[in-house]
């Protein structure tokens, strides 16, 4: 029996492996192609996106995707952060009871529902407060940090429910409050899970995509302040990819590649800080 399962986990991994491949492989030959037929340089950092004049640059959506992924992490992760510190060291049993099935609910809520609650609340009010149309930075912005919120406190909650409670009692036996255990102690030992709850979020974040269709704007213009429309990464395929023929297939193609290659990034780049 034991032999047998452990065939089965092996083929699992396996499997979930080889289709991590096969994304990868599937990205690389259909992508890479646009590069040589633009120009790397001319793909990466040109301004202009016009399919039909043959213009493919995507630093505006480049852009777009790190504006409202920024501000979604500004807005969002200190949020997320503190509620798990909360629900995990300061709450009490009935408002514990009331907040999680919340937080488990918001993580179930489909995009398309949250992305026509910021169009038909988040949009007004920016609008009102700020001018404009309210489609844009930071309209995407608000509703990304509500989105990412619920992945933010469960896996943060997790690693500081693990972190081992002699910790806290040894910062306790030294004459530290309740709260300076909390701060001082226990959030310190659990930076590691705290650190995958944001990478985590950002990974959310930066692919998003039914949602920031619906408040961003979509305008493929660099962004000059929170106010103004934007396009990511992410809405730049899906609004195109439908009706994309040949080059401008190709160049959907390699954005979502760039998007892949930025996602790996993060995640290495998390893997160093957490090995160090």
């Amino acid at each position: 029996m034991e032999r047998t399962f452990k065939i089965v986990f092996t083929a699992a991994a396996a499997l979930a492996i080889a289709a991590v491949g096969t994304i990868c492989l599937f990205l690389i030959v259909e992508g890479t192609p646009a590069f040589g037929k633009i120009g790397l340089w001319r793909f990466l950092a040109g301004c202009s996106w016009r399919p039909g004049e043959g213009s493919f640059g995507i630093l505006p959506m480049l852009a777009g995707s790190a504006a409202v992924t920024a501000g979604a992490v500004v807005l969002g992760v200190p949020v997320g952060i503190l509620t798990a510190v909360f629900l995990a060291a300061f709450s009490p049993r009935n408002i514990e009871c009331a907040v999680r099935p919340a937080v488990t609910l918001m993580a179930g809520i489909p995009s398309v529902v949250y992305g026509f609650f910021g169009m038909m609340t988040i949009v007004p009010i920016v609008r009102s407060l700020f001018g404009g149309r309210g489609m844009c930075t930071l309209s995407a912005s608000v509703l990304l940090a509500m989105m990412i919120l619920p992945t933010i406190i469960v896996v943060a909650e997790s690693a500081l429910r693990a972190v081992p409670r002699p910790i806290y009692e040894g910062a306790l036996a030294l004459g530290a409050t309740h709260e300076r255990c909390v701060f001082a102690a226990v959030l310190p030992a659990a930076k590691s899970g705290v650190w995958a709850a944001v990478v985590l979020g950002i990974g959310r974040a930066i692919g998003e995509t039914m949602a920031v269709i619906m408040v961003a704007g979509n305008q493929p213009l660099l962004p000059k302040s929170l106010l103004d429309g934007v396009r990511t990464l992410t809405t730049n395929v899906v609004l195109e990819m439908g009706y994309a023929t040949d080059l401008h297939r190709e160049a959907l193609i390699a954005t979502a590649l760039v998007l892949f290659i930025i996602t790996l990034l993060i995640n290495g780049g998390f893997s160093l800080v957490k090995r160090k």
